[in-house]
């Protein structure tokens, strides 16, 4: 498919090859407009903001996914596949599910359990297990501990559902060991495989379903900080 795509109106090589995505278009924007030197507009189309700027002298590239697998899935893949992205960050909110992550804990998805069917349209022949790029995992670890900050690891669950009917579905995956609760990764990481590309998912604490605590709107549009630091920082050493 030739560019601007349906959903993506930037031109060839106006996209880094880094990308971090906020679900939140305002997180995009605040990134850009906080940590980005010279950033430009690059992709307007449904409000889904996209920036190209520098950051320590790295171009870096910065723009929303939406929320849910139907929506990064489409931005993931055209990003990868038609503008020569090479990394994507997804750097998001998540429920915690684990019970001693608490509010503004900063987790990464080494793996994303899954309840969507987006794996489906592969037709392989088992289930596949969503992982992070290895090398973009350990690279923000090592940045995280550098800033003294304690990135916590391991797997994430990506719902299709926000609003459960089933009321213990969640403690059915804290007793598997999962850390936290979002809505894009596992597309985001599947579609990196399909692409022969690299993704990691770094996410905030923002709330915590099973007790009922949970940050503001405002909160999460500019306050986490700290994982739009480690994602800026590791992107440089991409």
């Amino acid at each position: 498919m030739p560019v601007p795509t349906p959903h993506i109106s930037a031109k060839e090589g106006d996209f880094a090859k880094t990308v971090l995505m906020p679900g939140d278009p305002l997180r995009a924007a605040f990134i850009a407009q906080t940590y980005l030197e010279d950033a430009k507009l690059v992709n307007p189309v449904r409000g889904i903001n996209g920036y190209t700027g520098r950051y320590h002298g790295k171009e870096i590239s910065v723009m929303a996914s939406g929320m849910g697998m139907p929506s990064m899935g489409i931005y993931s893949y055209e990003l990868f596949s038609f503008y020569g992205v090479d990394h994507i960050i997804r750097i998001g909110t998540a429920g915690a599910i684990r019970s001693d992550l608490k509010l503004r804990d900063v987790v990464a998805g080494m793996g994303a359990c899954t309840n969507s069917a987006f794996a489906k349209q592969f037709q392989l022949p088992g289930d596949y297990a969503p992982i992070a790029s290895y090398r973009m995992l350990k690279t923000a670890v090592d940045t995280a501990k550098q800033q003294g900050i304690d990135l916590i690891v391991g797997n994430l669950y990506s719902s299709d559902t926000f609003y459960d009917e089933r009321s213990d579905s969640l403690l059915k995956w804290q007793k598997m060991g999962v850390l936290a609760v979002e809505m894009e990764t596992a597309a985001l990481y599947m579609n990196a495989a399909l692409c022969g590309k690299e993704a990691l998912a770094i996410c905030t604490i923002s709330d915590c379903p099973l007790t009922g605590e949970s940050s503001s709107s405002a909160e999460r549009q500019s306050s986490f900080t700290q994982m739009m630091e480690i994602a800026l920082e590791t992107a440089v050493l991409l």
